[in-house]
């Protein structure tokens, strides 16, 4: 009897060792399973620039050439921007930027949007695709013209579903920009795209009101997807018809980077509601300044 309590006292032992190591191996097991749990990563951007300074002052002068003649004090007030009004601006920051001349008037607006994903199994960057696309179908962009050789062109996989055609291209009509595949035969005229006699005083029908040269091939200057610009693009030209008052163009460029989000509008107004805003001069401007705002938020 003397050796019972040593037996049992040697047993606790045992099934305490054994308990342990079975707590031990499922606390190890049960950290892999936690680690394997993690959040999507960041986007590329924890700031915005601030948006009145984003655009250097040569530029604001290129994209304003009716600020150089006004007075200085009022040139500063132009170049000094208006902010818009935000409530985060680490999420969202604007600027705007407009000036009056004899002649015509002139505007550029800028906006940056941050995109944060609150859903930890989806990125940053995966929502600011989603936020983009969605901008990118609201535009409505019309099928991509046919080129020279009249063979189709493949629609990009990348691009919405969906985008329609017949929307009103740069020059304000629903078919492609004249000169971009448009068949000449189907003009009303039936002058050939181009021709001298085709165009009119509003320019509505001319090559010349989209930026062109009469008799000869004109650029694509439809709104369209931009490929060179950020992770993705698009560009959008839209010009007021000619009624009682000036003709109004604006052109817009869209593109994201990242987790950010940038939207550019330059607009245009020419005193005489006979001139047409140049499209071509817009656009070239509008996609210059969106290089030089990617280039920006590398920085």
């Amino acid at each position: 009897m003397a050796y019972v309590p040593g037996a049992v006292l040697i047993a606790a032992l045992v099934a305490g060792c054994s308990a342990g190591t079975e707590g031990d191996a499922s606390a190890t097991d049960s950290k892999p399973g936690t680690l394997s749990a993690s959040a999507a990563p960041p986007g590329k951007y924890r700031t915005l620039p601030e948006a009145c300074r984003a655009i250097p002052l040569a530029t604001l002068k290129d994209l304003l050439p009716g600020a150089a003649q006004l007075p200085e004090a009022q040139q500063a007030q132009v170049y000094e921007g208006t902010p818009a009004g935000t409530f985060d601006t680490d999420r969202r920051v604007g600027c705007s930027w407009k000036s009056e001349a004899a002649d015509a008037s002139r505007g550029v607006t800028i906006d940056f949007e941050r995109v944060v994903s609150y859903d930890p199994a989806v990125s940053d960057d995966d929502r600011a695709r989603e936020v983009y696309a969605k901008k990118e179908g609201a535009a409505d962009l019309p099928s991509p013209s046919l080129p020279p050789d009249g063979t189709e062109t493949e629609k990009d996989p990348a691009s919405p579903e969906g985008s329609p055609t017949g929307k009103a291209g740069a020059d304000g009509k629903t078919d492609a920009t004249p000169g971009a595949g448009a068949d000449p035969e189907s003009s009303p005229s039936g002058d050939a795209a181009g021709s001298p006699d085709s165009g009119d005083a509003d320019g509505g029908t001319d090559d010349t009101a989209d930026g062109g040269t009469a008799g000869s091939p004109a650029e694509n200057l439809q709104p369209r997807v931009l490929d060179t610009l950020g992770d993705s693009a698009f560009l959008d030209d839209l010009l007021t018809p000619a009624g009682s008052a000036a003709q109004h163009r604006t052109v817009s460029v869209v593109f994201r980077t990242s987790n950010v989000i940038v939207t550019i509008e330059y607009t245009a107004q020419p005193a005489l509601s006979t001139e047409v805003p140049d499209s071509k001069e817009l656009q070239e401007k509008a996609q210059a300044l969106g290089e030089k705002l990617v280039d920006g938020l590398s920085e």
